[in-house]
């Protein structure tokens, strides 16, 4: 393997380094243009036959790498991408940005990960440095990849380098990506540390060693947890100012306004993406191993995951006033996505409230210029055109408040609307129909 620490002196040396990225989706793709823009050897791994097809184009599917960043590259033959294993002999570096989904029965499905290190095992070669991204429990660098990847007598911070460095990514974020967002890394020894931060720094701005893979893989989930925990807190307080006849939004903003001792999260329909739902259950699962409860991981998780059924009661409630059912009643569900300017549905809440209302017999349409079709969690729907008049439907919900949504003529044509991310406060029209969380 290259000499990394050499790069800073001699660029040509980093052409010599081959660098595989397994999984090139949201997390992989960036990072694998950003080791190409460095003037790195990449190849993408991916099961995708599609995906790999759009990249060996120099086509981009992610909303945070744009084709111009891709294509120079590929034309060079720094950037490629296959459905082969094999690729592996030849890596110098592995990185592994694999899904880390939660099973049906809310449990961490480490089937990806397993895969990964099995297929790096296999064509495994002295001197590999193999960083684990793919977030998951504290524990698992250490317990799965590295008897893996000692297994064949390789001999750890001597023939293999093993580290754990948590994904950032931040999709849509138009500030912080990959270069500019400081790169967590812990090494399964000293050696291998030192391996990854010379890997790293030729790409990241900043830099954070800690002690151990552990303590990398538990700050990631500390980051997500903080959020969930913080966003179940204001979901709960949307739900008792409803109940005091207050609105939480403006409560919220007026204590924002504290210099100090305060940081301010908002309400809405639920959480969604691959990270924030899904993150702190691994925590929490973990500690369960251990004999202790993740108290404040499952109170935040029952509120969170309650809200779309809370939402879809409030717009109950404003039927009802209205004197008219759910059932039957036409609903238009303005975006799917599971935040704005994307177009990715995982675990969106719009998914939760489509399927409560479905369950009480409204005839659901949804409107989301990001994302023409859904075919998840048992729901296929194709999405109306952004053009279709509002005036059609007995009620719109706001679930993902997308810069383009059209707020004056929603406003202007619709009969009812419950307005769950607070994104028509200033509209003109009459915004008696218009209901908050």
């Amino acid at each position: 393997m290259s000499d990394l620490r050499s790069f800073e002196k001699e660029s040509s040396q980093r052409l010599l380094t081959h660098i595989v990225v397994m999984g090139v989706g949201h997390v992989g793709l960036p990072l694998s243009a950003a080791f190409a823009r460095a003037g790195f050897r990449v190849t993408g791994l991916d099961t995708n036959a599609s995906r790999v097809q759009q990249l060996n184009k120099g086509e981009s599917y992610s909303v945070d790498v744009l084709a111009s960043q891709l294509k120079p590259f590929v034309a060079e033959g720094r950037l490629s991408a296959t459905t082969q294993e094999d690729v592996l002999k030849t890596a110098d570096v592995v990185i592994v940005c694999v899904p880390t989904p939660l099973s049906k029965s809310r449990e961490p499905d480490m089937r990806h990960i397993v895969e990964a290190a099995d297929a790096i095992a296999r064509h495994q070669h002295p001197g590999m440095l193999v960083v684990l991204e793919s977030t998951t429990y504290p524990g698992t660098t250490s317990e799965v990849l590295v008897p893996k990847l000692t297994a064949g007598g390789y001999k750890l911070g001597e023939d293999v380098f093993v580290a754990f460095s948590p994904e950032r990514v931040d999709p849509g974020n138009k500030i912080y990506q990959t270069k500019n967002t400081p790169k967590v890394i812990g090494g399964a020894t000293p050696a291998c540390l030192s391996k990854a931060m010379a890997l790293y720094s030729q790409v990241i701005d900043t830099l954070v060693p800690v002690s151990s893979t552990e303590t990398a893989e538990t700050v990631k989930l500390l980051e997500n947890t903080f959020r969930a925990v913080n966003i179940g807190l204001v979901n709960e307080v949307a739900m008792m100012a409803r109940r005091l006849g207050i609105d939480p939004f403006e409560v919220i903003r007026a204590a924002a306004t504290k210099p100090f001792g305060f940081m301010p999260f908002y309400p809405g329909p639920g959480l969604g993406g691959h990270c924030i739902p899904i993150d702190p259950l691994y925590l929490s699962w973990k500690l369960k191993s251990l004999q202790y409860d993740a108290q404040f991981i499952g109170l935040a998780d029952k509120i969170n995951s309650g809200m779309p059924a809370y939402v879809v009661q409030r717009l109950a409630d404003c039927l009802n006033e209205e004197k008219k059912p759910v059932n039957g009643s036409k609903v238009l569900v303005y975006g799917v996505a599971y935040k704005p300017n994307i177009d990715d549905a995982r675990e969106s809440p719009a998914l939760g409230v489509i399927h409560e209302l479905l369950k009480r017999g409204a005839l659901v349409s949804y409107m989301d210029p990001y994302i023409p079709r859904v075919d998840e969690e048992g729901i296929s729907l194709a999405a109306v055109d952004d053009s279709t008049s509002f005036s059609g439907y007995d009620a719109v919900i706001v679930v993902t408040h997308h810069d383009c949504l059209p707020k004056e003529r929603m406003v202007t044509e619709a009969c009812l609307i419950l307005d769950t991310r607070d994104a028509l406060r200033g509209a003109s029209g009459d915004i008696s129909k218009i209901h908050g969380l």
